[in-house]
């Protein structure tokens, strides 16, 4: 809310919002300041799982299967620094990025 009092601050006009469906996007206090913006907020629900509508899951999909299959960290940081790592190997691949939009164009 903190965010998007922000946005509302700064931007004109109507906003819209497309989020997942977290359950705090449903509660009681967000719902009431959704309400309090009078209309010039619009929230538009994404689906549960649409990576068609999200290019980064492609690469979350590829990172899970590729770059760390099998991994078990001891803890977050271990978690981090080879999430990381993967990521910074699969940036110096531009084909692979590109990849993953191609995929998505065509799924739409």
């Amino acid at each position: 809310m903190d965010f998007l009092g922000h946005l509302l601050r700064h931007l004109p006009g109507m906003l819209l919002v497309a989020w997942g469906g977290l359950p705090v996007h449903r509660g009681r206090v967000v719902k009431e300041f959704i309400a309090a913006q009078h209309g010039r907020l619009a929230i538009e629900q994404l689906p549960a799982y649409a990576p068609q509508l999200n290019p980064v899951e492609y690469i979350w999909g590829y990172c899970k299967y590729h770059e760390v299959p099998n991994f078990c960290p001891r803890d977050f940081g271990e978690l981090s620094y080879q999430a990381r790592r993967a990521l910074r190997r699969m940036r110096r691949r531009p084909p692979l990025a590109r990849s993953f939009w191609h995929q998505e164009q065509l799924s739409l």
